[in-house]
């Protein structure tokens, strides 16, 4: 009977050999990973500010692809890293505490998922979304007419 291998063992006589070559992270990889995060975050509405999302919509209804690193820049070296992010807040939340969620999401999974050394996160908040009440609620709040309010 054939007893089958352990995996986790090495197997006698067997010498590992790395392979060779190399591996580039691009700047559009490294800033969706951080997008990723800061998305990922309660809080947040969107990255990026409200005219520029705007315009990716429009881009988005033209047949354009969507950016999902949209609001989100990054300076790469060898190995470390520096990023920006512009994001739009939900109302109510605290803002400081915001900016320090996202911060600490994106040094996070931005080290664990590319391996580079993450120096800095610079945290924009450029815009707060107000919801807007739909038009039904708002009409059902208004006092009718001949009504006293």
């Amino acid at each position: 009977m054939v007893e089958p291998l352990d995996h986790e063992l090495p197997l006698r006589g067997a010498q590992t050999a790395e392979a060779g070559g190399t591996t580039k992270l691009t700047d559009l990889a490294i800033a969706k990973v951080a997008a990723g995060a800061a998305r990922d975050i309660p809080g947040v509405h969107a990255l990026g500010l409200g005219t520029s999302r705007a315009l990716g919509a429009i881009r988005g209804a033209v047949g354009a692809t969507y950016e999902p690193a949209h609001g989100v820049s990054v300076e790469v070296g060898t190995t470390q890293v520096a990023i920006d992010i512009v994001l739009t807040a939900s109302f109510g939340v605290p803002l400081h505490e915001l900016a320090s969620r996202v911060r600490e999401a994106v040094f996070v999974a931005v080290q664990e998922l590319t391996g580079l050394q993450v120096i800095e996160v610079n945290i924009e908040i450029g815009d707060v979304h107000i919801p807007v009440p739909d038009e039904r609620t708002a009409r059902q709040n208004e006092p009718r007419r001949g009504e006293k309010e």
